[in-house]
């Protein structure tokens, strides 16, 4: 609890109003949690928490997928590791903004992924049921074309060109697949060639993330306040992380659906907002290496702030 200069105890909502009253700690707070609210927007939990989905949403099977999420979640680790080891030679804001850099090329990459996979699969000659003819969409005009459109919808499968209704078994209709002929009934994933594309672009995300977006913006946040107000501005923005956490890992399943924005559509909105992140990092965030807790909280200081005294004696009053 804070404490004014004849020793009253402040309230936790006087304490707050002093911290966004102060120009800059409301600059600071606002790149910190700015940067939280970037390190989710990213799509870094969509991620995590969706990995196996993602890879089954690339045509592998479950058992595969799973696999392949454990192993891929230890590129983060790399990276992280990776960070102890640079973040004192090249500076927080160039490994920042060199991992949203890449983590932005990964992002696309992963979406093109997605997209090559749903164009280069076996096309739709001919639809036997009127429930796998079309679904709902949004951002395209949802008719199946594909064996990658077929298998998404509910009940529907993909076999010698035509997609028809069935189940994990086979077609209810039997005449669909002849079987003698060695047609395959395909329920749920699609043959994908780019599939392994996926991989290295989600290895590829992990990696950077965990070398700049990942710590960073957590040692960032605990270097940029002043002393008198680091508490409460360090909750402040942990609060935002978790609240855009939520925010983000709650809508993935939604908007990467076909009826939304599709698969390829979603790490494309991610990579937009990365993209936008970056361009406002690169012009608002400041390098803090090697400096002194006093030197950082001058470099959000304007000339029409308080000056470096009042400062100085504002903190020696908060002290005693």
């Amino acid at each position: 609890v804070g404490l004014t200069g004849s020793g009253t105890k402040k309230s936790s909502f006087s304490q707050i109003f002093d911290m966004l009253s102060d120009a800059p700690t409301r600059r600071a707070l606002f790149l910190g949690c700015g940067l939280m609210v970037l390190q989710q927007l990213s799509g870094i939990n969509t991620v995590m928490y969706y990995a196996a989905s993602i890879y089954e949403m690339s045509q592998f099977n479950e058992k595969t997928a799973i696999w392949l999420s454990g192993f891929t979640s230890l590129a983060q680790v790399l990276g992280v590791g990776m960070s102890i080891r640079l973040v004192e030679r090249k500076g927080r804001r160039t490994l920042v903004l060199t991992s949203l850099f890449f983590v932005t090329l990964s992002l696309c990459g992963l979406g093109l992924s997605f997209y090559l996979a749903r164009i280069s699969s076996s096309q739709v000659e001919a639809i036997n049921d009127e429930q796998c003819f079309s679904q709902p969409a949004k951002v395209w005009d949802g008719v199946t074309a594909n064996c990658y459109d077929c298998v998404q919808i509910d009940g529907c499968g993909f076999c010698a060109g035509v997609c028809a209704a069935g189940n994990d078994i086979g077609p209810f209709d039997d005449g669909v697949c002849n079987f003698n002929k060695g047609d395959e009934w395909i329920f749920g994933a699609c043959e994908n060639r780019y599939g392994y594309m996926s991989v290295f672009f989600m290895v590829a995300y992990l990696l950077s993330f965990g070398i700049g977006m990942g710590p960073l913006p957590w040692t960032i946040n605990s270097e940029i306040y002043p002393l008198t107000h680091r508490s409460r501005a360090v909750s402040l923005s942990t609060a935002t992380n978790w609240i855009g956490n939520l925010v983000v890992s709650s809508t993935f399943l939604t908007i990467a659906s076909p009826s939304i924005l599709t698969t390829y559509g979603a790490f494309w909105l991610y990579t937009a907002l990365a993209i936008l992140g970056w361009c406002w990092l690169y012009c608002v965030m400041p390098e803090t290496k090697g400096l002194s807790l006093e030197e950082i909280e001058l470099l959000f200081r304007k000339d029409e702030d308080t000056s470096v005294e009042d400062l100085v004696a504002e903190r020696e009053t908060f002290i005693t």
